[in-house]
């Protein structure tokens, strides 16, 4: 019997080692993140490396789909819309096919960023974008494969793809001018219905100054014609915290209301919780 455990307990210890065993990935995962003006970029993808070989039209054969890296699908994200190539590219996540050849490589920015390497079946449909782009001869060797982003200005930036002799740049342009002025427009309108109920709940959450929470739930409410329940729902619950239960119940009954024609049960029954409780003498 203890011979049995004893083998029993050596062979969970070999597991154990055997599980922490690392070793170096053939091809590491890189991440790289840039803002390009107020535009943010991130790219994920392996980094396949050419250790001898010939790379293009050799170990990525020209005119054939190629998965643009190694393992997953290389992807790139953009926090706002971008145009290439005169085209918007709606903000997302895309994963980055090309079709290299000696002359001009296409690129395709594919909306299904799920495959490891291309995907079983081409969809036309997933295609986001497709651009033309004409390789350029390096006068250095780059091992390993490499996405950057370079060539930054606060309007654009090019998306590069180096490797071996060849640099592939995609040049994309951001809407850096439009987010500025939107965000200066929005701070000199003032604080917005939402900034002032949020600013209620803090002040109502943290024990804080009533008085103020009540100024500004009143002011959300004077600036959303929609009356939402859940603003209602909060200048009930200050109200309460305050003594006024007569004020609390009727703004609770407002709540109440908007929340049965939303249909939104946990409002229900909790602004008839609340009206119980407070109708109680």
């Amino acid at each position: 019997m203890k011979k049995i455990i004893f083998v029993f307990a050596m062979m969970i210890a070999n597991y154990a080692i055997e599980a922490q065993v690392k070793t170096p990935a053939p091809s590491p995962k890189s991440t790289v993140t840039q803002v390009v003006g107020l535009t943010d970029v991130e790219i994920v993808y392996s980094r396949p490396s050419s250790k001898g070989r010939d790379v293009f039209n050799n170990l990525v054969p020209y005119g054939k789909l190629w998965r643009t890296g190694a393992n997953a699908n290389s992807t790139v994200s953009f926090s706002e819309d971008v145009i290439i190539d005169g085209k918007k590219l709606a903000k997302g996540k895309y994963a980055i096919f090309t079709t290299p050849r000696a002359d001009t490589w296409e690129v395709v920015f594919y909306s299904d960023t799920d495959n490891w390497g291309t995907p079983e079946t081409w969809d036309e449909t997933k295609v986001a974008l497709k651009t033309n782009v004409k390789p350029e001869n390096l006068n250095r060797n780059v091992e390993s494969f490499t996405i950057g982003i370079n060539n930054i200005d606060n309007n654009y930036a090019h998306l590069e793809l180096s490797w071996e002799k060849t640099l592939v740049a995609i040049k994309f342009e951001v809407p850096t001018q439009k987010a500025a002025m939107a965000s200066i427009d929005k701070a000199l309108a003032g604080p917005t219905a939402g900034d002032y109920f949020s600013s209620a709940q803090y002040y109502f959450q943290s024990n804080g100054d009533m008085t103020k929470a009540m100024t500004y739930i009143n002011k959300a409410l004077d600036m959303n014609k929609d009356k939402p329940f859940w603003y209602n729902r909060l200048k009930s619950l200050i109200q309460a915290k305050q003594g006024d239960k007569t004020g609390a119940i009727e703004t609770a009954k407002l709540s109440l209301a908007s929340a049965e024609i939303a249909k939104n049960q946990d409002y229900v029954k909790m602004n008839k919780d609340s009206i119980a409780e407070w109708s109680k003498k």
